[in-house]
């Protein structure tokens, strides 16, 4: 796993070297999606899971039918030979071993199941894959990684999905394999004309789209600079307002210490006179 993921970034990277001018095109499928809204892959699945439910019941009945005869047995057994308990136990063995052996031809690895799967498969695996040369061909596309794939896609944008494209491809060549009449064929024709405008369309509009995503972002960040200057310098304008207030109240109590300093200095004898001029008195 690890290594392709090394491998997918090594070929971008290389890619995107060898047409840095014009620019990588990469697109992306969901093979699952794909597969669902195929009519003939649903329809064709439909049926197989009627199949399935069929073997499952049939297997089901078996099983039951073997679980009552051994119930029976453990039942009769004091009323039985040995003979003919060893006869009937061995009848409910093979009878065992067939429906494992029938399991296997139905469920097994090799078993019917994954016969028809993949008859099922391949049809519309074709169909994909010429599908997806087809629209890569013609839209110009370098890279298509499938999605349900083994390739690990952290992040995928929507735009670069083109699994409806396939699956609209498929459609179209698939009426036309089965128009019968040359009205038939000509409305397939019309109907691909028509899918070919509204391409172009969904382009033009993609590209509008991206470059109103650009200005509008362009214009949200811009707005945000403003905005954060703005807070920049009211934050800056109260800093220089509250150091001022600092520093005034500073200022003002250094005054008074200093005039308090001032007044100590011109009196320094005051309380002594005073103790003097009382000690004469008497």
């Amino acid at each position: 796993m690890k290594f392709k993921v090394l491998l997918v970034l090594f070929i971008l990277s290389v890619s995107y070297q060898a047409n840095a001018q014009r620019g990588v095109r990469i697109g992306y499928i969901d093979t699952e999606y794909i597969l669902e809204n195929v009519p003939e892959y649903t329809e064709a699945t439909k049926q197989l899971e009627s199949k399935v439910q069929k073997w499952k019941t049939e297997i089901e009945g078996r099983l039951n039918t073997v679980k009552q005869k051994r119930e029976a047995l453990n039942n009769e057994k004091a009323l039985l030979t040995k003979e003919l308990i060893e006869e009937r136990e061995e009848d409910i063995l093979f009878e065992e071993k067939e429906i494992l052996d029938y399991q296997q031809k139905r469920f097994g690895p090799n078993g019917d199941l994954m016969i028809q799967k993949k008859q099922l498969m391949q049809p519309v695996q074709d169909q994909i894959f010429q599908a997806v040369q087809d629209i890569a061909a013609n839209k110009k596309y370098d890279f298509v990684f499938d999605k349900s794939a083994d390739v690990v896609m952290l992040y995928s944008a929507e735009r670069f999905d083109i699994s409806d494209l396939v699956i609209r491809t498929i459609t179209r060549a698939s009426k036309r394999k089965q128009a019968t009449n040359r009205k038939e064929r000509k409305e397939a024709k019309e109907e691909e004309v028509v899918e070919e405008i509204n391409d172009s369309q969904e382009a033009r509009q993609k590209a509008l789209d991206e470059k109103r995503a650009a200005r509008e972002a362009a214009a949200e960040k811009r707005r945000q600079e403003i905005l954060e200057a703005r807070e920049a310098k009211k934050k800056a304008a109260q800093e220089k307002r509250q150091k001022l207030i600092e520093e005034r109240a500073k200022a003002r109590e250094e005054k008074l210490k200093a005039r308090q300093e001032t007044k100590d200095e011109e009196n320094p004898s005051f309380d002594g006179d005073e103790n003097n001029k009382e000690d004469k008195t008497y």
